[in-house]
């Protein structure tokens, strides 16, 4: 099967509507792709490279966005999380409370899609990081099926939004495209236990679904997706486990998974299958650093088992 980048699939559908929709502007912090050449030479107008300078990079696309242009803001993941925290604080989520803005935050290299970078380039701390800031939607897919069919979503959708992409190629699942529930069943299972994973983390559960007959849930929008419906989906299961490339039950989807139970009476064994809170110096292929942080498929295989 193929396999495609995230960021050159949404880049691809995000250069076609900026050739007819003049409303959109894109910012990077000097950090290019194929595609991106082809906006600069194509619309520079539109265009605009703030240089390594990501809390910059933020405050002007908040301007733009609060003159009522579509913004998109784009860097690797940690640095336009982490080193412009305070920024997307007081520019994008309290702003945004009191005035209406379309900015697509987007960060390339979730987890540890950059494997032998170590932790600098790690990105594990993002979804705790950014779910704790209000009004900011989080989109963490897991193919590039999804990423292309939400793209229409980012240009509808007048909010703030965190768009995390896989720095890898990687191959699309066969499941749904992207709708407002923001998740999808992809395998049904036996009943007993169900995978509950985002990102990368589902195709890890893939592997294991050809070995153990569970039902496996992809969540795509971490904060945002249909509490209601996903309660109904799971609370039938005495077992979850929620694979996050994250550091888990530190405000991720393992977080937001048990909220949705902790008010109900009914009380599913639910474990969360993410790094530790440290940083991991390990590298190697993906498949090395999530065993040498007991996240890997025989660690997966041998939960699921006890």
């Amino acid at each position: 099967m193929n396999k495609r980048a995230m960021r050159d699939v949404f880049l691809e559908e995000l250069y076609q509507r900026m050739l007819i929709d003049k409303n959109i502007f894109f910012v990077c912090a000097d950090f290019g792709s194929p595609v991106l050449d082809k906006i600069q030479a194509d619309i520079p107008g539109r265009f605009i490279n703030v240089g390594i300078a990501e809390q910059n990079l933020i405050n002007v696309s908040v301007g733009m966005a609060l003159e009522g242009y579509t913004v998109y803001a784009y860097a690797i993941a940690p640095f336009i999380t982490m080193r412009c925290y305070e920024q997307i604080r007081v520019g994008v989520s309290v702003l945004s409370q009191v005035r209406p803005m379309n900015i697509n935050i987007i960060g390339v290299g979730a987890g540890v899609s950059y494997t032998v970078s170590g932790p600098t380039h790690h990105c594990l701390e993002d979804l705790s990081i950014m779910n704790t800031l209000p009004n900011i939607d989080i989109f963490s897919p897991s193919d590039c099926s999804l990423v292309k069919s939400y793209f229409d979503y980012t240009v509808s959708f007048k909010h703030p939004k965190y768009i995390r992409f896989d720095a890898q190629p990687i191959s699309d699942i066969e499941a749904e495209g992207f709708s407002s529930d923001g998740y999808r069943v992809v395998n049904e299972g036996d009943g007993e236990s169900v995978l509950v994973s985002t990102g990368y983390m589902t195709h890890t559960a893939l592997e294991i679904i050809k070995k153990k007959n569970v039902t496996l849930v992809d969540i795509y929008l971490v904060n945002s997706f249909d509490k209601n419906s996903l309660f109904q989906k799971l609370s039938s299961f005495n077992k979850i486990l929620v694979l996050e490339e994250g550091i888990a039950n530190k405000g991720g989807l393992v977080s937001e998974i048990h909220e949705l139970f902790q008010d109900s009476e009914k009380n599913p064994k639910v474990k969360g299958i993410g790094f530790s809170k440290e940083y991991h110096f390990d590298v190697g292929s993906r498949a090395e650093v999530h065993s040498c942080a007991k996240i890997g498929f025989d660690n997966i295989i041998e939960i699921l088992s006890n």
